[in-house]
């Protein structure tokens, strides 16, 4: 897990660096005064690779999926909330027909 960690904050850094790139060549296409068509390919390199590392820092960092077990006490509504005032039993559900014998075509 350090390992991931370790690999986010070297991907942060690239982006980081990315971006002071860019600002340091507008700040230089403007004392030449040419036109900014887009950032230089190294410093499009570096998002790319930014990019992966921070994609696979996310998620490989988090850890395992653990399974949330139905029959677990954890899981059960012991009582109804104390503030009922956002419960709503009138909607337009009412407006749909309740034939459950239906067919699907």
């Amino acid at each position: 897990m350090a390992l991931g960690y370790a690999v986010g904050v070297v991907g942060v850094l690239i982006l980081a660096h990315a971006a002071f790139s860019t600002i340091q060549y507008r700040s230089l296409l403007k004392i030449t005064e040419e036109q900014f068509t887009g950032p230089p390919i190294t410093v499009v390199m570096e998002l790319f690779a930014g990019l992966i590392f921070c994609l696979w820092a996310a998620l490989t960092v988090p850890g395992k999926f653990l399974s949330i077990l139905p029959q677990s006490d954890e899981n059960r509504v012991v009582s109804l909330p104390s503030n009922l005032d956002f419960m709503i039993f009138n909607h337009r559900g009412k407006a749909f027909s309740l034939d459950v014998n239906m067919k699907l075509k």
